[in-house]
């Protein structure tokens, strides 16, 4: 393999590394500029907080990963936090019903927009915003108003702390957001599927000359990221204890860019779902340094949010000519 072959693989790496060096460089400056910035639950608040935006952006790593995207989920999040809120306030359903219920009606939802672009070959990007505004259009067929939870299972998760040490404390939509964070992280880098995410990435026809399920995955990445945004529509639910037609607006941007600030190319078949981690936290982080500091609009966030995605983007420029150098060679 030629020196340059070498720099392409090495040149892979960059993007993450940058992310979690830049972390690491927020957190030291609000710790040395902000008194009770560097404190455990100051940082677990960034998870309590951000708990749904972590598991929409994992099932959205899977999308990009393979090289698609999904506008839908914000509307998905909205949607599970209409029926959820309609069915137990309304209907008087049991939780241990609805919260099953809302999980599968996601995970199909996204079924079959990735059954639409698998088999119409259509873009992934028409076929989500047709879902994005179905599924937000369907949340003011049950209610233009919000709709607020009272149900007891409801507030007793929402309320209830896991303590942790010296009174620091994680809510149970945190705690759940990390486990689904950990089995993502098997699933993407321990299975066959997530090896197969990553071969589709790389090259949708490679993968189909190599024999693997292209279609069938295609299909469960989709269906994974209804799923994940349903999920996040459940931890929503626990975190406001209301269903409102206009939750989540703008949040499937959020978790795209979490997703590329984590490393993850737009292009697909280079990320890591810990590098979305790290993207969710810098982007949870902003909005506590600007709070911190009293004196900045909170429009500052979208604007520094965005100045991150355009370097990320850049970033990631490099990054595919380097490949594309090595690949010359």
């Amino acid at each position: 393999m030629s020196t340059m072959a070498l720099k392409g693989r090495a040149f892979r790496i960059p993007p993450v590394v940058a992310s979690v060096l830049l972390l690491l460089a927020m957190v030291t400056f609000g710790s040395v500029m902000y008194t009770g910035f560097f404190s455990a639950q100051v940082f677990l608040n960034l998870l309590i907080d951000n708990a749904f935006l972590l598991v929409v952006a994992v099932g959205m790593t899977f999308v990009i990963l393979t090289g698609g995207i999904d506008l839908s989920v914000g509307s998905v999040v909205a949607l599970t936090t209409m029926v959820s809120a309609a069915l137990v306030e309304h209907r008087h359903w049991s939780p241990g019903v609805v919260v099953p219920l809302v999980l599968a009606g996601g995970a199909l939802f996204g079924a079959f927009q990735g059954w639409l672009v698998e088999r119409f070959r259509l873009q992934p990007f028409i076929v989500t915003l047709a879902g994005m505004f179905l599924a937000r259009g369907l949340c003011y067929v049950i209610s233009i108003d919000s709709i607020s939870i009272t149900e007891p299972t409801f507030t007793a998760i929402a309320q209830t702390r896991v303590p942790l040490f010296a009174g620091a404390a994680l809510s149970i939509g945190s705690v759940i957001a990390l486990a689904t964070f950990a089995v993502a992280v098997f699933v993407a880098h321990g299975t066959a599927f997530g090896r197969n995410v990553y071969a589709i990435g790389g090259s949708e026809h490679s993968a189909l000359l190599m024999g693997l399920p292209v279609a069938r995955t295609i299909v469960g990445v989709y269906a994974l990221s209804g799923f994940c945004a349903a999920l996040g529509g459940v931890l929503f639910t626990f975190y406001m204890l209301s269903g409102y037609g206009l939750h989540a607006t703008g949040l499937e941007l959020d978790a795209i860019a979490s997703v590329v600030i984590g490393g993850t190319l737009l292009a697909g078949g280079v990320g890591l779902v810990a590098g979305t981690l790290c993207g969710v936290l810098m982007l949870g982080l902003i909005q506590t340094l600007i709070t911190f500091d009293g004196s900045l609009s909170a429009w500052w966030t979208r604007i520094v949010i965005g100045a991150l995605l355009l370097a990320f983007c850049l970033l990631q420029r490099l990054t595919q000519r380097g490949d594309g150098e090595a690949a010359a060679a």
